[in-house]
């Protein structure tokens, strides 16, 4: 809506510092206080909730994805070089096993 913290605060009768604690989770919000801000934004006060709290979830979940990312990331690195490891390993017991022939010359 184009409103700022100042806006919204001054509409409050609380100082922005105020108003920015309740947007950061700082304070905790009353309903009366809850009822207030939503007339403010001409919105219905659940709407806010409801949001606030999906907002949440989705951070958790966002967090929880970028873990198991990192952890998934560094399984990947490990077998990658336990595979590079395996073949240079297969590598040279195949030199041994199978020395190249000696390049026959005719008599």
């Amino acid at each position: 809506m184009g409103l700022s913290q100042e806006n919204i605060a001054d509409s409050l009768g609380i100082s922005t510092t105020a108003y920015g604690d309740i947007e950061r989770g700082k304070t905790d919000l009353t309903l009366n206080r809850l009822h207030q801000i939503a007339n403010i934004l001409m919105i219905n006060p659940l709407t806010l909730i409801t949001e606030e709290t999906h907002a949440a979830v989705y951070q958790l979940e966002i967090e929880k994805l970028r873990a198991e990312n990192e952890k998934l990331t560094l399984e990947n690195q490990y077998l990658r070089e336990k595979l590079t490891g395996r073949m240079i390993l297969d590598l040279v017991r195949e030199q041994i096993s199978y020395p190249t022939e000696r390049q026959k010359i005719g008599f």
